[in-house]
Parts: C-alpha cells; sequence; structure tokens
C-alpha cells in the first residue's frame, strides 16, 4: 500500500501503473463508507501478492491528486493501466465485488507485456493495435481502442469481431452496442426479421429455406445476438 501525495502522484500512480496495475482507493478520514471499504481493499490487494498496488490518496490532503480523477463522492476507486484507467467505481462494495474488480487486472500479462502492449497503443495505427491485442486478447485497453479506430473507419462488423473475441468488460460495452447498431441497423433487422417469418414455415420440407434461414441467423447475430437466438428457438421448434 503507497500513501499517495500530490508530489508523488506521478511517480507512486502513473509511472507505476506502466509496469503494475495499480487500484487508487481516495478517501478521507470523516468518510463512514471509506472506513469499511479500506480494509477490505488492503486486504484482497496484498492477496495478489506484489501484481496489484493499492495507492490511498486522502482527498483533503492531496487536491490536485483528487482533481485528477474528478471526484463527486467517496469512496471513489479506480484502477489503472498503463497510465490509463480501465475500470472503476464509487461507494462501499462487498468482499466479493472488490475480489473481482481486483482479479480483472490479472489478465496474466508480465510487466513487460503490459508496457509493451502500452507503447503500441500509444501508436494509435491498426498494425500497431492489432500486435497489442495479439500481445493481450482480454486487454480492455487494446481490444477497445482497435475496435473505436475500426469503427471510425466504418468498418463496424471488424468491430464487432474484435469486440465479441474480446474481454467481457462494462467499459467496452458501450462501444459494442455502438458497433453493432453500425453494422446492422434497425430498420435492416426489422427487414430481416420479415424475411425469417415468411421462410419459418417452410423449413421443416424445403432444404433452400432452411439453408437461407440459417445464413440469416447469422447475419443476424452480428448486430442483435439476443434476437438471433431466439429465432434459432423457433427454428428448433419447427424442426423439432
Amino acid at each position: 500500500m503507497i500513501d499517495v501525495q500530490d508530489a508523488t502522484f506521478e511517480a507512486d500512480v502513473l509511472q507505476r501503473s506502466m509496469t503494475t496495475p495499480v487500484v487508487i482507493d481516495l478517501w478521507a478520514p470523516w468518510c463512514g463508507p471509506c472506513k469499511t471499504l479500506g480494509p477490505i481493499l488492503e486486504k484482497v490487494v496484498n492477496e495478489t501478492n506484489g501484481k496489484v498496488v493499492l495507492a490511498k490518496i486522502n482527498v483533503d490532503e492531496n487536491p490536485q491528486a483528487s482533481a485528477a480523477f474528478r471526484v463527486q463522492s467517496i469512496p471513489a476507486v479506480y484502477a489503472m493501466k498503463g497510465g490509463q484507467i480501465v475500470d472503476g467505481f464509487m461507494g462501499a462494495q462487498p468482499e466479493q465485488a472488490i475480489r473481482e474488480f481486483v482479479e480483472k487486472l490479472l489478465d496474466g500479462s508480465d510487466p513487460e507485456t503490459v508496457a509493451q502492449i502500452q507503447a503500441l497503443v500509444s501508436q494509435g495505427d491498426e498494425d500497431s493495435l492489432r500486435q497489442a491485442v495479439e500481445l493481450d486478447g482480454q486487454s480492455v485497453i487494446a481490444v477497445g481502442s482497435l475496435a473505436a479506430l475500426l469503427l471510425s473507419q466504418d468498418r463496424a462488423r471488424e468491430a464487432v469481431d474484435v469486440l465479441t473475441a474480446g474481454p467481457e468488460d462494462d467499459q467496452l460495452q458501450p462501444l459494442l452496442e455502438a458497433a453493432r447498431e453500425a453494422a446492422f441497423p434497425s430498420d435492416a433487422q426489422s427487414a430481416l426479421e420479415q424475411q425469417l417469418t415468411d421462410l419459418l414455415a417452410n423449413v421443416k420440407t424445403d432444404e433452400d429455406a432452411k439453408s437461407t434461414y440459417l445464413e440469416l441467423l447469422d447475419e443476424l447475430a452480428v448486430g442483435n445476438p439476443e434476437s438471433a437466438a431466439a429465432w434459432r428457438r423457433k427454428l428448433a421448434s419447427r424442426l423439432f
């Protein structure tokens, strides 16, 4: 655990996060929930045996460091890797939630790999970002950066593929939703579902109808996997 001061923030948090994930606990002595949360954070982070570092910032004594996170209320906790905030929450949480929060940072990447990924992400071009994803396909920063680039280039389907192969992370969900909508707009989905409706009556006796139905399901799954799953169940009910 590190008690971070305004003067040590860059070295203790930003620079350290380039090689080791840092959990930042923003707290104050008068904050009751902070007193509950703090010991749980210390316990869980200590269990990582140095693979994750806990940095505590007293917001009353270190206004510059706390301002960097635009804190609205405390306790506020953030996770930083490679100089970037990758996760966070506010308010006291149960131990299991804290454990899951910390375990997400333990992606198996050694410090050298984390530094390589950050360097590649900083370059920002597609080749570099794909190299970063190859180094760690579960890196939120690498996957999110590559998907955002593809989406900005109107390559939404590729962005969907990258995101669905990556980690299940709340930070990536808005990007995935945007990519799905761009890849398969709602009006196109409505038209496709009408085709499925028309084909469904014949799938049991007409192999061509069944084949086309399955192709359309794959198409629908790009933009709306939940709807595709529902239509797949309708197919199974009709066939069996």
